[in-house]
């Protein structure tokens, strides 16, 4: 839209661009929604729903699969800060090539902020993969299903917030789950050890953190994904780098992976590219359906992962495992509660009995006749 003055016959003129006149590419991805070269908007609802359920399930379970089949590699365990790096040089060169399909390449967000974020990401993925050279792979998930409880500390001792008896009951139901979980992994589990747990529990308060940080600098600047990939993922790279390099565990890595490159680079790229398309289709279903309906699919898929752990890799068992992660899911569901309660009305507990007591009278009255 251009606005043209004159002041000597004092006139505003408005002019609108025409439908062949280009646009910006922010205006246009307003109404269409594309995933891996597909434009759903031209589906209706219901297999839209279908194509992200079914994106984010395929991706995410070979995803963990190939996650756990890495660190099943023999002598691969002591190596997670190598397969971070090399999943950030991953992650940087997708997210550069979708950058490239787009018209608008120009960077959005200031590079103070993707510093910022990219020590994040670092310590979000880093940490975790690590921590599977010490836990069992359904613990690992386990805990990251638990992003609610560093959320709340923070909210309370950070900044004063208060919270309603739904979200204080998810709290305790996600504590006790994973209390529970960790020492049934540490009764049956021979190789546990609490370096893990300490890992993925810094993983997990710095992936609660980097939610906020990212959503307020996507919205703020108006940024598109592909560039909070390329940017937060390429200045991550270069942290590992520096880290592994002071630290001298950049060669022994790199001699290591060169012995067995199919298994090691092979998995890497395959576990990146899964997990690169997977993240696609989860946002695509928050844009399209909303977050409560995309937490649900996610978390179903991270019950289906541990599930499939189980039976594809051997690790002993317990139905303990199976107690404690009913309790986390039983938190999941009142946490998602309290934040939708005006969509999800539950029924109190005299609407409860009010509907026994219709039942008795119902039964009764059909005995008589």
């Amino acid at each position: 839209m251009d606005l043209k003055f004159n002041t000597s016959r004092k006139y505003i003129s408005i002019t609108v661009p025409s439908k062949t006149q280009a646009m910006s590419p922010h205006i246009k991805s307003i109404d269409d929604i594309v995933v891996l070269g597909i434009n759903l908007s031209r589906f209706n609802k219901l297999t839209q729903f279908f194509i992200c359920v079914a994106g984010v399930f395929v991706f995410y379970l070979i995803y963990g699969y190939l996650q756990e089949l890495i660190f099943s590699v023999e002598g691969f365990k002591p190596y997670g800060w190598y397969l971070t790096l090399v999943q950030f040089a991953f992650y940087s060169i997708f997210g550069l090539i979708e950058l490239q399909l787009i018209q608008d390449k120009r960077r959005r967000i200031p590079g103070k902020t993707y510093m910022i974020i990219a020590f994040l990401t670092v310590g979000t993925m880093g940490l975790s993969n690590t921590s599977l050279g010490y836990l069992n792979y359904p613990t690992q998930v386990i805990f990251k299903c638990c992003k609610l409880i560093p959320v709340m500390l923070g909210g309370v001792f950070i900044q004063g917030k208060r919270y309603n008896v739904a979200d204080v009951s998810a709290a305790l139901c996600m504590s006790l789950g994973l209390i529970w979980f960790t020492l049934a992994d540490s009764t049956v589990a021979p190789n546990f050890n609490l370096t893990g747990v300490v890992l993925i529990s810094l993983a997990l308060c710095a992936d609660a953190v980097i939610g906020n940080v990212q959503e307020k600098a996507m919205k703020l600047h108006n940024a598109s994904n592909s560039e909070m990939v390329l940017y937060s993922y390429s200045i991550g790279f270069v942290y590992i780098l520096l880290g592994l390099t002071c630290t001298s565990g950049l060669g022994p890595a790199v001699t290591f992976c060169s012995k067995d490159p199919i298994r090691t680079y092979g998995y890497a790229f395959l576990f990146s590219l899964t997990g690169y398309f997977g993240i696609s289709f989860v946002l695509a279903l928050i844009k399209i359906f909303g977050a409560l309906l995309a937490v649900t699919v996610t978390t179903g898929r991270k019950a289906m992962t541990v599930v499939l752990s189980f039976i594809f890799f051997a690790k002993p068992f317990t139905f303990q495992y199976v107690w404690s992660g009913f309790l986390v899911v039983l938190g999941i569901f009142l946490n998602v509660y309290s934040k939708n309660m005006d969509k999800m009305r539950l029924p109190s507990a005299y609407d409860l009995i009010n509907r026994v007591m219709d039942l008795r009278k119902s039964r009764t009255l059909a005995q008589t006749v």
